[in-house]
């Protein structure tokens, strides 16, 4: 298969079945991969501008010993990038006043001894299906924050 082939089949994965808050305007969505694996996607308010929130998401399983930011290596990385790109645009939608997100590429243990954060990278790919030309996204040291123009 050719890059363009590729990129077609990455753009067109199916999400995985998505967990709702229990509340239209809630801010907790949850989905299981086909290994077994639990997400959580979690939206935070900021104190100072309830108009501004944190995107928080990892994994929840006991057997990652807590270790949210765990690397599963299950083959699933496309498909659980596509299903957070449908649950922060779900949020949007119900939230549509907020003008400003952010996520930090927090690692793992064993990214952190490789000196590397190639989660950002692979964050980074995917911000562009969420956020389209009338945002700014913005790198600061391990923070990503992507501003509504005004």
């Amino acid at each position: 298969m050719n890059i363009r082939g590729l990129k077609l089949l990455l753009e067109n994965l199916e999400p995985y079945q998505i967990i709702l808050p229990a509340i239209k305007s809630g801010t907790v969505y949850s989905f299981i991969t086909d290994s077994d694996v639990n997400y959580e996607v979690r939206f935070g308010r900021k104190q100072k501008n309830i108009l501004n929130a944190t995107i928080v998401f990892g994994v929840t399983n006991e057997e990652y010993d807590g270790e949210e930011y765990s690397v599963t290596n299950k083959g699933e990385v496309y498909k659980v990038m596509a299903t957070i790109v449908v649950i922060v645009r779900k949020y949007r939608e119900e939230h549509p006043n907020v003008n400003l997100f952010e996520y930090t590429g927090e690692q793992s243990e064993k990214e952190k001894l490789k000196n590397r954060n190639v989660r950002l990278a692979l964050y980074g790919r995917y911000i562009r299906k969420v956020f389209d030309k009338k945002w700014i996204v913005e790198n600061i040291d391990n923070k990503v924050i992507i501003k509504k123009i005004k």
